[in-house]
């Protein structure tokens, strides 16, 4: 946070603190004046009152002592608030405005422990998590003469948001500490011994610090407590449970367009600092774009030969990708890799094998799986060039193969990689908690949707809906998605069975390659987790992106059993996020991203597949690892199902703060079943 004023800003009218009615105390002292015999003008000339008069201002006269004194106590409130303003706003880093009051201060301070302020006043926790941790922590109170007492130990902050740098650092040491970076600090804390008895707030308290008070003014003083919080339940003992692997996400562009690998250096001192931590193994993009960039079959793996054999060397284990989709576009993506460049050359002349919105958009991210059978390609079908692609890097990294190093091959199904439709392409405008629209509109899934509903025998049906709004539409101001509306009419339940079955028969398709390709090795697929508008009736961001999902029909059934078919396993996102967290930030989504996660991995489970995960957004804080933990080993399952996998996303600079790494190692830690001690850094 940004300083707001100079420290030197402190006293009454500097700091702008005043106490309730100050401003009246003036006027209250002429009428007083006034009552005990005396009137002021411009020339003051005392009238003396009648004896009367003299015998009725005497319970008065004694009444404005007391003013006087009260008065005198506001002062010396005003000004160890004053104080301890200048303090926190000089070394606490706190972004105060110079005429701040204490409700400001004490906002600020619930905010840095994790609590929701309200314009109003109103004070509650940003999740279960963020309460207090257990045992007993001193009372706020209002600035004043009396003791003052701060909480003892901070709770987490926002997701997302950096530690305040006044916190306290401990000095634990790491592994390869050269590697983890400390985040930023605006100032250095002095020893906890240095708190000024008067108010000064020279740094943020870690114990309670006695102020003394004139005890003339004790009695009188009338301290506000802020009542206390309620505290934080203990954590879950993930000691003795399933170990749990865990794998981290390389950066996407860690192999370039020219077979090189991208600070290479830098990168095996970051991974010898994960191999430390107890990380298992890493995760690697194999872009068909780079690979498979300028020929049709002609295939250039140098770089990942040199990855590869960096990795193997530092004994992790590999996951690999086989990303037939191309980077840039989406959150996250900090690179851009197209697809191939014969592929593009082929879709300037013909656009029709890209995904195609009702406006005619063309979605150049994958490509359209309505030429899986089609020979559009160098007279190749879709599905032959991903089997040849993947044939290739199996008889190339035939070695890793063998020796285990390769430990899972994830298929590319779709857009980012993941089993889906591009329905919500940030390119063509879509902005979060919008629908997306239906993806199907390109002549050969068009030719598809005639046969079908030519063999239903209604050839009116061979259209896609005309009142399903746009990208950024929300569900309830469409005819097609509202409560009641097309989408449970007869074509609309016509149209969305064929919908998500070419998704399911893509998937049919390339795994059925896929498992002979790898033969006896393990493959995974990845479904993304649209947890948006899951509490509405129609899930209408899952039904563009071809999930099925209505309230009454279970859209992931079918999923998990074609993997079953073929044995491979499902991995999952956004195990991470909490429903009450989403509910905050965008209460117009709808979202439950908590129930969406509890169905699919149900759904895997039942099916008798292996479910991994991974987390849909940069993750560093606890409160995430928690809840990542609970969905990886669910407490009291009478099975005792759990994951058999946790890919982390993604390895940044970032995820080597000294505070983040440190929830991070403990983390892992948790996942392989370890007892861990309940620090802080």
């Amino acid at each position: 946070m940004q300083q707001a004023a100079g420290p030197g800003e402190d006293g009454d009218e500097e700091m702008g603190v005043k106490g309730e009615g100050e401003e009246e105390d003036d006027d209250d002292e002429e009428e007083d004046d006034a009552e005990d015999g005396y009137y002021m003008d411009p020339c003051p000339v005392p009238v003396v009152a009648s004896p009367a008069g003299r015998a009725a201002s005497t319970g008065r006269r004694r009444a404005r002592e007391e003013k006087e004194r009260t008065k005198l106590r506001e002062r010396q409130r005003r000004a160890i608030t004053g104080r301890i303003l200048a303090g926190l706003r000089q070394h606490g880093n706190y972004s105060l405005r110079a005429r701040a009051d204490i409700n400001e201060v004490i906002a600020a301070l619930a905010r840095e422990a994790g609590w929701v302020v309200l314009p109003d006043g109103t004070t509650f926790p940003s999740s279960p998590s963020a309460a207090a941790p257990p045992g007993p922590r001193p009372v706020m109170v209002a600035a004043s003469a009396s003791p003052l007492a701060l909480p003892t130990s901070p709770a987490l902050p926002f997701r997302g948001i950096s530690p305040v740098a006044a916190r306290p650092i401990s000095h634990r040491p790491a592994p390869a500490c050269s590697v983890l970076l400390s985040p930023p600090r605006a100032a250095s804390r002095p020893p906890a011994d240095e708190a000024v008895p008067d108010g000064t707030a020279s740094h943020l308290l870690a114990v309670p610090v006695p102020v003394p008070m004139d005890p003339a003014a004790e009695d009188a003083a009338d301290v506000k407590k802020v009542p206390e919080v309620a505290p934080r339940p203990p954590e879950r003992d993930f000691a003795g449970t399933p170990y749990v692997p865990v794998y981290v996400m390389l950066p996407l562009g860690v192999v370039n367009g020219n077979g090189e690998v991208v600070d290479a250096d830098e990168l095996v001192g970051q991974l010898r600092v994960l191999k430390a931590a107890g990380v298992d193994g890493v995760m690697v993009d194999c872009w068909w774009g780079n690979v498979e960039a300028h020929r049709p079959q002609e295939y250039n793996w140098t770089g990942y030969k040199g990855l590869f054999q960096m990795i193997r060397e530092l004994k992790l284990k590999l996951q690999v990708v086989m990303s037939f989709h191309e980077c840039g576009g989406n959150v996250g993506d900090d690179v851009s890799i197209p697809l191939p460049h014969w592929v593009t050359e082929i879709g300037r002349s013909n656009p029709d094998i890209y995904f195609t919105d009702r406006s005619g958009r063309r979605n150049t991210e994958c490509l359209s799986w309505g030429i899986d059978k089609e020979r559009v390609l160098h007279g190749r079908t879709a599905v032959e060039v991903y089997f040849d692609f993947m044939r290739s890097f199996r008889v190339e990294f035939d070695e890793y193969f063998e020796d285990g190093i390769i430990s899972e091959i994830e298929i590319g199904l779709g857009a980012c990689g993941e089993l889906r439709y591009p329905s919500y392409p940030a390119k063509h405008g879509w902005k979060y908690p919008g629908i997306g629209e239906f993806q199907c509109y390109d002549r050969y899934l068009q030719k598809n949707l005639r046969r079908a509903a030519e063999a239903r025998g209604h050839t009116i049906w061979a259209r896609g809906p005309d009142n399903a709004g746009h990208y950024n539409s929300e569900p309830n101001l469409t005819g097609f998605f509202c409560d009641g509306g097309d989408y449970d009419s007869y074509y609309g339940r016509f149209f969305l069975n064929w919908y998500s079955q070419m998704l399911v028969d893509h998937a049919d398709r390339v795994l059925m390659l896929a498992r002979l390709a790898f033969e006896g090795s393990n493959i995974a697929v990845k479904v993304s987790g649209v947890h948006w508008w899951y509490k509405t009736a129609s899930h209408a961001a899952e039904l563009t992106a071809g999930f099925y999902n209505p309230c009454n029909r279970d859209g992931y059934a079918p999923i998990a059993a074609v993997l079953k078919k073929y044995d491979a396993a499902l991995n999952f996102t956004c195990v991470e996020l909490r429903t009450m967290d989403q509910h905050e930030v965008y209460p117009e989504a709808f979202a439950d991203p908590e129930g969406l996660v509890w169905q699919v991995l149900n759904a895997a489970w039942d099916a008798g597949i292996q479910v991994a995960s991974e987390n849909a957004l940069p993750c560093y804080d606890r409160d995430g690892f928690n809840k990542i933990l609970e969905n990886a080993k669910p407490l009291n399952d009478p099975d005792g199902r759990h994951l058999f996998g946790f890919t982390y996303l993604r390895l940044s600079k970032v995820l080597f703060e000294r505070r983040n790494f440190f929830e991070f190692e403990r983390f892992i830690k948790r996942m392989h079943g370890e007892a861990v001690l309940d620090l802080q850094v």
